[in-house]
Protein backbone atom coordinates (compact mmCIF):
# COMPACT_ATOMS: atom_id res chain seq x y z
CA UNK A 1 0.00 0.00 0.00
CA UNK A 2 1.12 3.80 -0.55
CA UNK A 3 1.91 5.61 2.49
CA UNK A 4 -1.04 8.21 2.69
CA UNK A 5 1.44 10.57 4.51
CA UNK A 6 3.03 10.85 1.11
CA UNK A 7 -0.65 12.87 -0.53
CA UNK A 8 -1.40 14.91 3.04
CA UNK A 9 0.17 17.87 1.48
CA UNK A 10 -1.80 17.99 -1.44
CA UNK A 11 -5.10 18.45 -1.81
CA UNK A 12 -4.90 18.51 -5.80
CA UNK A 13 -4.91 15.11 -6.09
CA UNK A 14 -7.44 12.18 -5.50
CA UNK A 15 -6.39 8.29 -3.19
CA UNK A 16 -8.78 5.52 -4.41
CA UNK A 17 -8.20 2.30 -3.00
CA UNK A 18 -9.80 -0.76 -4.47
CA UNK A 19 -9.47 -4.56 -4.22
CA UNK A 20 -7.42 -6.24 -7.29
CA UNK A 21 -9.81 -7.60 -9.01
CA UNK A 22 -10.91 -6.56 -12.31
CA UNK A 23 -14.59 -5.87 -11.65
CA UNK A 24 -13.19 -3.65 -8.26
CA UNK A 25 -10.69 -1.55 -10.45
CA UNK A 26 -13.18 -1.04 -13.44
CA UNK A 27 -15.95 0.43 -11.14
CA UNK A 28 -13.31 2.96 -9.45
CA UNK A 29 -12.42 3.73 -13.44
CA UNK A 30 -16.33 4.08 -14.18
CA UNK A 31 -16.47 6.29 -11.29
CA UNK A 32 -13.05 8.77 -11.68
CA UNK A 33 -14.06 9.15 -15.43
CA UNK A 34 -15.64 12.91 -15.00
CA UNK A 35 -12.87 13.86 -12.25
CA UNK A 36 -10.79 17.23 -12.95
CA UNK A 37 -7.50 16.50 -10.80
CA UNK A 38 -5.51 13.33 -11.20
CA UNK A 39 -6.68 10.51 -9.02
CA UNK A 40 -4.42 7.48 -7.32
CA UNK A 41 -5.84 4.05 -7.92
CA UNK A 42 -4.50 1.32 -5.26
CA UNK A 43 -4.50 -2.17 -4.63
CA UNK A 44 -3.37 -3.98 -1.68
CA UNK A 45 -0.98 -6.29 -4.15
CA UNK A 46 0.91 -3.06 -3.98
CA UNK A 47 3.98 -2.73 -2.22
CA UNK A 48 4.31 -0.01 0.34
CA UNK A 49 5.66 3.17 -0.69
CA UNK A 50 6.80 5.82 1.57
CA UNK A 51 8.38 8.14 -1.12
CA UNK A 52 8.26 9.06 -4.59
CA UNK A 53 11.52 8.96 -5.90
CA UNK A 54 11.11 7.69 -9.12
CA UNK A 55 7.96 8.41 -11.43
CA UNK A 56 7.40 6.03 -14.63
CA UNK A 57 5.72 8.01 -17.88
CA UNK A 58 5.15 5.75 -20.53
CA UNK A 59 4.68 8.18 -24.27
CA UNK A 60 2.51 6.78 -26.61
CA UNK A 61 1.95 8.85 -30.23
CA UNK A 62 -1.45 10.03 -28.52
CA UNK A 63 -1.81 13.26 -28.62
CA UNK A 64 -3.41 13.54 -25.11
CA UNK A 65 0.08 11.87 -23.44
CA UNK A 66 1.25 15.66 -23.44
CA UNK A 67 -0.78 16.58 -20.43
CA UNK A 68 1.56 14.05 -18.75
CA UNK A 69 3.80 16.62 -18.98
CA UNK A 70 2.25 19.12 -16.10
CA UNK A 71 1.73 16.40 -13.84
CA UNK A 72 4.91 14.89 -13.70
CA UNK A 73 6.52 17.81 -12.93
CA UNK A 74 4.06 19.15 -10.58
CA UNK A 75 4.96 15.83 -8.37
CA UNK A 76 8.76 15.93 -9.31
CA UNK A 77 8.82 19.41 -8.12
CA UNK A 78 7.30 18.57 -4.69
CA UNK A 79 9.51 15.56 -4.03
CA UNK A 80 12.13 15.88 -5.87
CA UNK A 81 11.83 12.84 -7.74
CA UNK A 82 13.46 11.69 -11.19
CA UNK A 83 11.34 11.21 -14.10
CA UNK A 84 11.36 8.02 -16.11
CA UNK A 85 9.69 8.75 -20.01
CA UNK A 86 9.34 5.32 -21.65
CA UNK A 87 9.20 6.51 -25.22
CA UNK A 88 6.56 4.23 -27.33
CA UNK A 89 8.96 2.34 -30.34
CA UNK A 90 6.80 3.27 -33.28
CA UNK A 91 7.59 3.50 -36.61
CA UNK A 92 6.37 6.95 -36.87
CA UNK A 93 7.22 10.41 -34.80
CA UNK A 94 4.36 11.27 -32.72
CA UNK A 95 5.65 9.37 -29.73
CA UNK A 96 8.80 11.36 -30.31
CA UNK A 97 7.37 14.92 -30.82
CA UNK A 98 5.30 13.98 -27.60
CA UNK A 99 8.33 13.39 -26.23
CA UNK A 100 9.67 16.41 -27.19
CA UNK A 101 6.65 18.59 -25.51
CA UNK A 102 7.04 17.05 -22.28
CA UNK A 103 10.87 17.52 -22.15
CA UNK A 104 10.20 21.06 -23.46
CA UNK A 105 7.94 21.72 -20.31
CA UNK A 106 10.27 19.69 -17.80
CA UNK A 107 13.09 21.81 -18.92
CA UNK A 108 10.77 25.00 -18.90
CA UNK A 109 9.91 24.55 -15.12
CA UNK A 110 13.52 22.92 -14.60
CA UNK A 111 14.96 26.53 -15.59
CA UNK A 112 12.22 28.53 -13.43
CA UNK A 113 13.11 26.51 -10.39
CA UNK A 114 16.94 27.26 -10.29
CA UNK A 115 16.19 30.84 -11.43
CA UNK A 116 14.24 31.01 -8.02
CA UNK A 117 17.03 29.35 -6.05
CA UNK A 118 15.09 25.67 -6.47
CA UNK A 119 16.71 22.28 -7.99
CA UNK A 120 16.94 21.16 -11.19
CA UNK A 121 14.28 18.98 -12.45
CA UNK A 122 15.81 15.58 -13.34
CA UNK A 123 14.28 13.08 -16.13
CA UNK A 124 15.63 10.73 -18.67
CA UNK A 125 14.00 9.19 -21.70
CA UNK A 126 14.38 5.29 -22.14
CA UNK A 127 13.56 3.23 -25.30
CA UNK A 128 10.17 0.87 -25.02
CA UNK A 129 10.53 -2.36 -26.59
CA UNK A 130 6.75 -2.08 -27.75
CA UNK A 131 4.61 -0.03 -29.34
CA UNK A 132 2.17 2.64 -28.75
CA UNK A 133 -0.68 -0.08 -28.12
CA UNK A 134 1.26 -1.76 -25.41
CA UNK A 135 3.44 0.77 -24.08
CA UNK A 136 1.34 1.11 -20.96
CA UNK A 137 1.89 -2.80 -20.10
CA UNK A 138 5.20 -2.22 -20.25
CA UNK A 139 5.56 -0.12 -18.57
CA UNK A 140 4.04 -2.12 -15.54
CA UNK A 141 5.45 -5.20 -16.27
CA UNK A 142 8.85 -2.97 -16.07
CA UNK A 143 8.37 -1.08 -13.28
CA UNK A 144 10.85 -3.06 -11.27
CA UNK A 145 13.91 -2.67 -13.70
CA UNK A 146 13.39 0.87 -13.22
CA UNK A 147 12.70 1.02 -9.71
CA UNK A 148 9.65 3.43 -10.15
CA UNK A 149 7.44 4.11 -7.16
CA UNK A 150 4.76 5.60 -9.41
CA UNK A 151 3.62 4.83 -13.17
CA UNK A 152 1.23 7.90 -14.32
CA UNK A 153 -1.02 7.19 -16.78
CA UNK A 154 -3.89 8.86 -19.46
CA UNK A 155 -6.82 7.42 -18.64
CA UNK A 156 -8.76 5.96 -21.97
CA UNK A 157 -10.59 9.03 -23.65
CA UNK A 158 -13.67 6.71 -24.69
CA UNK A 159 -14.13 2.74 -24.34
CA UNK A 160 -14.35 0.91 -27.52
CA UNK A 161 -15.30 -2.19 -28.42
CA UNK A 162 -12.48 -4.05 -27.19
CA UNK A 163 -11.80 -1.97 -24.11
CA UNK A 164 -16.06 -2.85 -23.30
CA UNK A 165 -14.90 -6.86 -23.88
CA UNK A 166 -11.50 -7.18 -22.50
CA UNK A 167 -11.18 -4.00 -20.29
CA UNK A 168 -9.31 -1.02 -20.96
CA UNK A 169 -5.44 -0.67 -20.75
CA UNK A 170 -4.93 1.32 -17.54
CA UNK A 171 -7.34 -1.59 -15.85
CA UNK A 172 -4.65 -4.29 -17.02
CA UNK A 173 -1.91 -2.05 -15.76
CA UNK A 174 -3.50 -1.18 -12.57
CA UNK A 175 -3.93 -5.19 -11.97
CA UNK A 176 -0.37 -5.89 -12.64
CA UNK A 177 1.18 -2.99 -11.20
CA UNK A 178 3.30 -3.53 -8.15
CA UNK A 179 3.23 0.67 -7.35
CA UNK A 180 0.41 3.16 -7.31
CA UNK A 181 -0.43 4.21 -10.17
CA UNK A 182 -1.68 8.15 -11.01
CA UNK A 183 -4.41 8.51 -13.71
CA UNK A 184 -4.88 11.77 -15.64
CA UNK A 185 -8.40 12.23 -17.18
CA UNK A 186 -7.23 12.62 -21.25
CA UNK A 187 -10.27 15.66 -21.84
CA UNK A 188 -8.59 19.04 -21.65
CA UNK A 189 -11.98 20.31 -20.25
CA UNK A 190 -11.95 18.17 -17.60
CA UNK A 191 -8.23 18.89 -16.50
CA UNK A 192 -6.78 20.87 -13.60
CA UNK A 193 -4.21 21.06 -11.42
CA UNK A 194 -4.16 23.80 -8.87
CA UNK A 195 -0.56 24.48 -7.78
Amino acid sequence: MVNALIWDNSEDIILKTCANSPRAIQQVLNECRELRTPYVVITPSMQEVTAIRRILVPVSRLEEETYKAEICTYLARKTGAHIILLQANDYGSRARQNIGRIVTHIDKISQQQVANGGQALFYEIQQARKDSSKVNREAAERQRDFVADLIILTASREYGLDDLFFGPQERHVIQRALVPVMLVNPREDLFSLCD
